[in-house]
């Protein structure tokens, strides 16, 4: 059975059983949740339903859902390719009920698809339950049929109370319970032992299914009261029951990862398709492609420092086969052709993501070598422990990830000083540190009730309470006049800081704004539905309790609308254009312009940017409504509405359709794209590998630009003496004439020298049989003094010459010639070098003839005198 097979008849059997079919989320793991970078199990996507935060149309769901575990407490990395069963990139099989059924019907829908479904033999099935789970115990041994040898108790075997492999919970707090675990035997000619036994470790019994019975709700105290809608949560990995349908020992020996290891063997020209590194390379272009279809680069921070620690190593391992040219980025077909029917983004993306792969394994292969030279020759002392110090400099300057030297070493037998590494990372951080004038105000703790925004509908509102009040970080009770702080209220219409967009600016004040003055520099947000006004209190106290008046700088507020609205319609013409591989990377918008960084592999053309500036203005003119509506999030995915990958959405969210564009946003936005009234592209620039930035303005700043280009263009056309329309033609004649000009100076040079030549001659001075020349040329540069040479080399017939000139900033150009005869007792190279020397410079080049500048005219003569 193919383990796209499996993988189907697994869904489809829980439909059967009412579950609801639920996509695969995406791998990175929403910014709103700081436990995790990636998605490393079937629940994640659920974790806010479990713990009662969110609710969905459906109490049973079933999903294929991709993970990884590269990193932090679930970090595989090492092991990968090295052992049978451990991957960086996984599918995790599951089904879920939300207060709905409980563990014997989770129990008995397991067996049913295990033996009727998959048609597993089942005295070959085991199962372990928690040691005082008498309840499941029960339904295996006397619902299910399943005989009491082969249902293991096991208990608390990890040091603590309910410290065991058969009870779960989410974290320290919070829903926790009981699980009962599904092995297979693989039989006797298998080494090890069942699960519980002293030989557990071995391959000869494994697990392939954990039912996860979340039933108590785990206090800080201790305490383990019961939930009151029990939970059901099972993963089962999908590489590993392929395994074993597929009646094979090891994940790499299934039908998907035959093929990819084939594949790699292909690329690295490698025969023997046992090798480890094939299985490395076969395992990491999984994990890397999806990252890359999820929205990951590579980069130097957080998930994009993962996915370029993955191709490094899947790229050093290519290295290790003989490959010293770019071969992962080709494997991108052959996974498309694995996975992309069950998973369209890796089809739709796979252009994207092999040029991403291939853009870094260039720049990695650029200095691969010399890093592995340097590793090599560093092994070669026959020491057990690799220096730290040396392993930082790898990773500075070679790009090396700890791990990647890591494994080299690993593979030789030799530990890394892993405390000598951190010890230069954190001199360097310190050191960073240092230079920084960064400052970042510290949290701020608040418990009250949030803000309520009125910002959509209105710029003013007369009676807002004070609801906390900070100064330097600090709660208190006043801020007085001359003072700053942070001011919470319980309404207020500015808008904070969020989704791209800045905060608003404005005033809190009282009566008739007299009597109590405070400027409102910046809006930000304590907790996701909390406003912290940043205020100068110019006149008058503020204090908690106190009722004001809240008012937004309106033109501030209009300038950021515009240039926040045509961000979403720049980002649906930056798709047109560019093509549906455009994703943002980030965003920041205010009152004078729009900056947006997207995925995009290489520079925009000009015809490219104009055909965005039409795209976006042919919107603006078009003048349609604006469209603000909140909706379910399931509504809004089936409207068609775009939203980021990484970004974690409620039950609620707020559509915005403008011009051709409908995406999720929060922020505040014009009510007509006319309302923008002009868009202007004003920059293009690289910010990464494979993110493009653009930087644009509207309305009046738009305005402003191209009258400044104008101006700029009229002072150009006064200055040629001409009319503006034809300054291009104006400018290409000028540049013509400077040719000529320059040309003809060059042939008036070449006459010079020759001239000069002959009366040089007269300067030829000889020693030990040899004729030596030295001379300033007054006038010449580095062109006129090497034909110079070369013209004087031909009166000498034999000889040495250093000729030198003074530049008209005081600099100097230096030229050495040696006739064929003498190359072999002087060099001009060292000849030069050394006249070099004396003012301040340096250059090289053949033995017959050498260049080399300076910076101190003054020493000239010094260094002409030093043939």
């Amino acid at each position: 059975m193919k383990l796209a097979d499996i993988r189907e008849k697994f869904l489809t059997f829980f439909e059967s059983k009412g579950h609801t079919r639920v996509a695969s989320s995406s791998l990175l793991v929403s910014a709103d949740d700081p436990t995790l970078y990636f998605t490393n199990s079937g629940m994640v996507q659920f974790k806010d339903v479990f713990v009662g935060k969110e609710k969905r149309p459906y109490v049973r769901a079933t999903t294929a859902q991709r993970c990884l575990r590269a990193g932090g407490k679930h970090n595989d990395l090492e092991n990968v390719g090295f052992t049978a069963r451990h991957h960086t990139f996984f599918e995790m099989l599951g089904n879920f009920s939300f207060g709905d059924y409980f563990k014997e019907d989770a129990l008995k829908y397991a067996w049913e698809l295990l033996t009727e479904v998959y048609k597993l033999p089942k005295d070959k099935l085991w199962a372990t339950v928690y040691f005082e789970d008498d309840e499941a115990y029960d339904i295996w041994t006397k619902v299910i049929g399943l005989p009491a040898d082969r249902v293991v108790r096991i208990g608390d075997n990890k040091g603590a109370r309910y410290a065991s492999d058969n009870f779960w919970q989410m974290a320290d707090i919070g829903p926790c319970g009981p699980c009962s675990e599904i092995f297979y035997d693989h039989g006797p000619e298998v080494a090890g032992g069942p699960p519980g036994s002293p030989e557990q470790d071995g391959d000869r019994y494994i697990e392939i299914w954990n039912n996860v019975f979340m039933q108590f709700d785990r206090q800080p105290n201790g305490d383990m009261p019961r939930l009151p809608k029990p939970c059901v949560d099972t993963g089962m990995g999908l590489e590993r029951l392929a395994a074993v349908l597929q009646h094979v020992h090891s994940n790499y020996e299934i039908d998907l990862f035959d093929n990819l290891i084939k594949a790699a063997a292909r690329e690295t020209k490698t025969s023997d398709l046992s090798h480890t590194s094939l299985r490395v390379i076969a395992d990491h272009v999984r994990a890397c492609a999806f990252l890359i279809a999820d929205g990951t680069i590579p980069g130097g921070a957080g998930p994009a420092y993962v996915l370029r620690r993955i191709i490094r190593r899947a790229i050093r391992h290519g290295y290790k086969l003989g490959q010293k040219t770019p071969f992962f980025f080709k494997l991108v077909p052959d996974l498309v052709k694995e996975m992309g029917a069950a998973y369209p983004v890796i089809a739709d993306r796979a252009t994207q993501v092999a040029n991403v792969l291939e853009a870094e394994e260039t720049r990695f292969y650029e200095t691969l070598e010399n890093g592995m030279q340097i590793l090599d020759a560093a092994l070669a002392g026959g020491g057990k422990t690799f220096d730290g110090d040396l392993a930082f400099k790898l990773h500075d300057t070679f790009g090396f990830p700890l791990d990647l030297t890591a494994d080299v070493c690993r593979e030789r037998n030799v530990t890394v000083d892993e405390a000598g590494f951190n010890a230069a990372m954190e001199k360097q951080r310190e050191n960073a540190r240092a230079a920084s004038k960064f400052k970042m105000e510290a949290g701020l703790v608040y418990e009250g009730a949030k803000t309520d925004f009125k910002g959509y509908g209105t710029l003013h509102v007369d009676d807002a309470k004070i609801l906390a009040l900070y100064k330097d970080g600090v709660s208190v009770k006043k801020i007085a006049a001359g003072e700053t702080g942070v001011v919470v209220l319980d309404r207020t219409p500015f808008y904070a800081e969020s989704g791209g967009q800045v905060g608003d600016k404005g005033t809190i004040f009282e009566g008739d704004e007299c009597e109590l003055l405070v400027h409102v520099d910046d809006v930000t947000k304590i907790q996701a539905d909390v406003f912290g006004h940043h205020v100068r209190v110019i006149a008058g106290d503020l204090t908690v309790g106190e009722v004001v008046a809240a008012k937004v700088d309106a033109l501030t507020r209009a300038r950021t609308a515009r240039n926040h609205s045509v961000t979403h319609i720049m980002h649906k013409a930056l798709r047109t254009v560019l093509g549906d591989h455009v994703q943002q990377k980030g965003s920041l918008v205010d009152a004078e312009k729009t900056r947006f960084d997207f995925i995009q592999p290489t520079p925009m053309t000009d015809e490219q940017i104009r055909a965005v500036e039409r795209y976006v203005n042919e919107e603006i003119l078009s003048n349609t409504s604006t469209q603000a509506e909140v909706m379910a999030i399931a509504d809004a995915q089936n409207s068609g509405a775009m939203m980021l990958f990484g970004e974690k959405y409620g039950d609620e969210v707020r559509v915005l359709s403008i011009g051709s564009s409908k995406e999720l946003c929060g922020g505040t936005h014009v009510g007509h794209t006319g309302d923008i009234g002009f868009f202007k592209i004003t920059s293009e620039s690289g910010v990464a590998a494979g993110i493009r930035r653009v930087e644009a303005i509207a309305g009046d700043n738009a305005y402003e630009f191209v009258n400044k280009m104008n101006d700029t263009l009229a002072e150009v056309a006064a200055a040629t003496k001409s009319q503006w329309q034809d300054v291009p033609k104006r400018i290409a004649q000028m540049q013509d004439n400077v040719k000529a000009l320059e040309k003809e100076l060059a042939a008036l040079k070449t006459k010079l020298a020759a001239a000069a030549g002959g009366d040089l001659m007269s300067k030829v001075v000889e020693k030990d049989g040899v004729k030596f020349l030295s001379a300033e040329i007054e006038g010449a540069d580095a062109k006129a003094l090497r034909e110079m040479v070369d013209q004087l080399k031909n009166k000498m017939g034999s000889g040495v010459i250093l000729l030198g000139a003074k530049t008209p900033d005081g600099k100097v150009a230096l030229c050495a010639g040696v006739t064929a005869d003498l190359v072999g007792k002087f060099k001009a190279g060292d000849i030069v070098g050394k006249a070099a020397a004396i003012v301040g410079g340096k250059g090289g080049g053949r033995p017959d003839m050498a260049m080399a500048g300076g910076v101190d005219g003054a020493k000239l003569s010094d260094a002409l005198a030093s043939i």
